[in-house]
């Protein structure tokens, strides 16, 4: 999965990935008995066409085998996503990966299932776009709806609004998809606000949470219990799945949000009581963004296994001596010392009350405004 590498300078670098993999077995998570870890496959064409047309697929796989003929309209050889020899297959390996969960969820080998090297949320039908090539987390989507699911109920945390699996189900009613992210007003891709509620035939489908730029772990907590669990519980989806990208942290240099390894921590354990309550646990959840990648990529990540595998790990647990060996030896950098930062996460629950002088409380309220009577919900108090 680290062949998906779009270069030595490039923000999303694959050595989050094996960072990431390396934590998570020195904590013992992927060697919990309940834990398969599965290998990645290579998506085939006719699973990559499921959300992508078969022209942008044929564009990526001429730019993988001849990088030095960009093609800038189908988003590939830009500076956000350069070209790369084998990009085709890297990037369907992320998808076949986000497959091979869904397929787990479907058959019943598992409850919960984790892609932690996908999440592409930005890539369209037809583009690609934002470090993103193929939409792994749509393809899920669309494999569960393929196998029987009526409603999903997709739910993003990534601080860049989840633009491309939003498009993609613009005019699905099936589809709830919910993003709470950065305002588009001071972050790529510049969508994602509360009027954007989905298309002619599926109105309230497509909910945003634009939060305006330094929201912290308290505002943040606050608008996300403020919306997703209203929503998730009157749409009634039978499979949660969500994007966990970590590019919230206030350490992170692409964003411009300030939540911490803890309040990320919390949004999973959230995620995963909300499937246990609405859709009998199923739950299939993916990375994202997330660009310091040394003391806040592995730590979310390995965070959202353990909540996966039921396990989870607590914030004062000490980071493996072992793991921080590695990350000097190998990067040159000293390693946080514990697996939480001691953040203060206390939210304001929504019955505290509206509080218009308040910027995330007015971004909250817009959403509501847009969606809750839709589901037949009081913007105000439900």
């Amino acid at each position: 999965m680290a062949a998906y590498n779009f270069g030595p300078c490039h923000p999303m670098s694959p050595k989050r990935l094996e960072l990431t993999s390396r934590l998570a077995r020195e904590l013992g998570i992927l060697d919990l008995p309940q834990v398969a870890v599965a290998a990645a496959r290579v998506a085939s064409d006719d699973e990559l066409a499921t959300v992508h047309s078969p022209a942008y697929i044929a564009a990526v796989k001429r730019v993988g085998e001849d990088p030095g003929r960009p093609d800038p309209d189908h988003g590939l050889g830009t500076e956000d996503d350069p070209a790369f020899a084998g990009m085709h297959e890297a990037s369907a390996r992320l998808a076949g990966a986000s497959l091979n969960a869904a397929d787990a969820l479907i058959s019943g080998a598992a409850v919960h299932a984790v892609n932690f090297g996908g999440g592409m949320h930005h890539a369209s039908r037809e583009k690609a776009s934002g470090f993103c090539i193929y939409n792994d987390a749509a393809m899920a989507v669309q494999r569960l709806l393929d196998a029987g699911a009526s409603r999903i109920a997709y739910v993003d945390i990534d601080a860049h609004h989840g633009d491309g699996t939003q498009g993609i189900f613009w005019d699905d009613p099936r589809v709830l998809t919910i993003s709470l992210h950065e305002s588009g007003l001071t972050l790529f891709p510049g969508t994602g606000f509360a009027n954007e509620i989905g298309g002619p035939q599926a109105q309230g489908s497509a909910v945003n949470v634009a939060l305006p730029a330094g929201t912290s772990d308290g505002g943040w907590l606050r608008a996300f219990h403020a919306v997703v669990p209203q929503l998730v519980e009157a749409f009634g989806p039978d499979v949660i799945v969500s994007q966990h990208g970590c590019d919230s942290h206030r350490d992170d240099d692409l964003t411009h949000l300030n939540t911490s390894v803890d309040a990320q921590r919390e949004a999973a354990l959230s995620i995963a009581a909300l499937a246990g309550k609405v859709c009998g646990g199923r739950w299939l959840a993916t990375g994202g963004g997330g660009y310091n990648i040394i003391s806040v990529v592995p730590r979310v990540w390995a965070h959202l296994m353990a909540i996966a595998a039921g396990c989870p790990v607590p914030l004062r647990t000490p980071v493996p001596e072992a793991w921080r060996k590695h990350v000097l030896e190998r990067y040159g950098r000293v390693a946080p010392l514990l697996m939480g930062e001691d953040a203060d996460t206390w939210w304001r629950s929504w019955e505290v009350g509206y509080n218009p002088s308040d910027a995330v409380d007015r971004t909250i309220m817009a959403t509501r405004k847009a969606v809750f009577p839709l589901y037949g919900l009081d913007p105000w108090f439900d």
